[in-house]
């Protein structure tokens, strides 16, 4: 049974948050992907969707997640789960920033949704969606 120590831990910066990967296919060989996201107030993510479910607990401040069809706000204890290919943008509500750990199955591949629209996803192309680094 492998140990990932803290400092195996992989971290990427995007201009919109910071994810440290804890556990993936290339860090203790998994099928899921396991990661921190961090993220200061007022930042907000781009709207995108991901073609797996992902669920996302809650370990500090709050966030309000656009998904297609409602706005939910989460709280630190609060566990949300994103079905696959709901479009989705995350964004800090409160200052102090926000932390959640997230899983989903390894090799999960996001897309960006055009504009600001947050309507349902409809035939993306394998060659628009890509894998997000922390989560190999």
């Amino acid at each position: 049974m492998p140990v990932i120590r803290h400092a195996e831990s992989r971290r990427t910066e995007t201009p919109n948050a910071v994810m440290t990967t804890l556990a993936s296919p290339t860090q203790g060989g998994t099928d899921q992907a396991v990661w921190r996201v961090d993220m200061r107030a007022g930042q907000s993510g781009p709207p995108h969707a991901i073609d797996t479910t992902q669920i996302w607990t809650v370990l500090a401040g709050a966030a309000t997640v656009d998904l297609a069809d409602a706005a939910v706000t989460i709280e630190p204890g609060d566990t949300l789960v994103i079905p696959a290919d709901v479009p989705r943008r995350v964004t800090v509500t409160r200052p102090g920033g926000f932390a959640a750990l997230v899983v989903a199955p390894a090799g999960c591949r996001a897309y960006r949704i055009d504009g600001d629209t947050m309507a349902p996803v409809a035939n993306v192309p394998a060659s628009a969606r890509l894998t997000p680094a922390w989560s190999v």
